[in-house]
């Protein structure tokens, strides 16, 4: 006999108020109610964007009141984040501002869009930060940053606030002064960034790279050189930003990419238990996320959530760069990490709509 036919209407809503009453909940029924939203791939355009996080420098200044200028890319379905577990924000540093020193438990990183003429300092050491860097400041290290150039500056935060707010390990310390001390001047850079080769003398216990600037110029003749031998089926010539110490990803919870799709490049589509969010750093082309087609442009930001089919297209034209965060290392170090092609049609999704939403195919 079904387990619900064993008790009568009146004496089952009895069983369950009692066991409620000690937040106690039999499992088997089911919680009811409506399901928690799900993410949506999402797309924002940067000729959209722009103009909101500059007029932002109207609206606020980057004190101690406030800390960060920025504005949080956030998809339907969740009312903070970018992903599950990924926080993807815009940040303004405007001529001669300072954003102060501190520091926090969620990892962060800066993927550098426009603007010259402005440094962050990680735990003392000074990064010049210039468009297609990306600058690490891994968990609990002291940073700080300063325009002292002529222009706005803009660039795109990942962290993994989600993840830590979970685990209720969020914690925050602001340094004494506005900036804390600079030592010296891309010292993570002289040290490491040769990849191959290390101080011989100093032993990398940190959980994190050590080599906390990844210069834009080293990363495009990567990719150039990589393009020139192999590529993938799914992502095109796709490369991972690498620890030096140990060659998996910068950090152990979030990891970027950066890929070269060539031009007229379709790669195939495939899903994986990780989330993306992408940032377009040249080019044009489109993707296709879960049967809906995102175009876009140099600039656009676009969100694919976990187990998602998506594929890349760029135009025939001309190449495209794309920049993307991702949480793989969590699902990795978890052994939660899996991943599938999609087999049917060559590899490619039916288009059955084209975003924004409801636009037909």
């Amino acid at each position: 006999m079904p387990l619900l036919d064993r008790l009568s209407g009146e004496a089952l809503k009895q069983y369950v108020d009692a066991a409620d009453s000690i937040r106690l909940f039999p499992l088997w029924l089911g919680r009811g109610g409506e399901a928690p939203p799900e993410i949506e791939p999402f797309l924002w355009r940067w000729s959209e964007v722009q103009p909101l996080v500059l007029k932002s420098g109207e609206a606020v200044t980057p004190d101690r009141d406030v800390e960060r200028r920025i504005m949080g890319l956030t998809p339907p379905g969740l009312e903070r984040g970018s992903t599950h577990t990924l926080v993807a924000n815009l940040q303004l540093l405007l001529p001669g501002e300072t954003a102060p020193a501190h520091r926090h438990t969620p990892t962060a990183l800066r993927w550098i869009l426009t603007g010259t003429g402005a440094y962050t300092t990680v735990e003392g050491d000074k990064l010049w930060m210039e468009p297609g860097d990306l600058i690490l400041t891994p968990s609990w290290t002291w940073h700080d940053h300063a325009n002292v150039g002529n222009e706005p500056m803009i660039w795109l935060d990942g962290l993994d606030v989600p993840l830590v707010k979970f685990l209720k390990a969020n914690f925050y310390e602001a340094f004494p002064e506005d900036q804390h001390p600079v030592t010296g001047v891309g010292e993570s850079m002289a040290k490491y960034a040769s990849g191959a080769l290390r101080p011989a003398w100093e032993d990398q216990e940190v959980p994190y790279s050590p080599l906390w600037h990844y210069k834009w110029d080293r990363t495009y003749e990567a990719l150039k050189n990589l393009a020139e031998v192999s590529s993938s089926p799914f992502d095109d010539v796709a490369m991972e930003y690498s620890d030096p110490a140990t060659g998996g990803p910068v950090l152990r919870t979030m990891t970027c990419w950066i890929q070269l799709l060539r031009p007229g490049v379709q790669t195939r589509a495939h899903r994986h238990t990780s989330s993306k969010v992408y940032q377009v750093f040249r080019g044009e082309g489109y993707s296709v996320i879960d049967g809906q087609r995102f175009d876009w442009t140099e600039g656009d930001f676009f969100v694919v959530p976990s187990w998602a089919w998506h594929e890349h297209a760029s135009s025939a034209e001309t190449e495209s760069v794309l920049f993307s965060i991702q949480d793989t290392p969590i699902m990795k170090s978890l052994a939660l990490y899996r991943e599938e092609p999609y087999t049917e049609h060559a590899g490619h999704q039916p288009v059955t709509s084209h975003f924004p939403a409801g636009k037909p195919a």
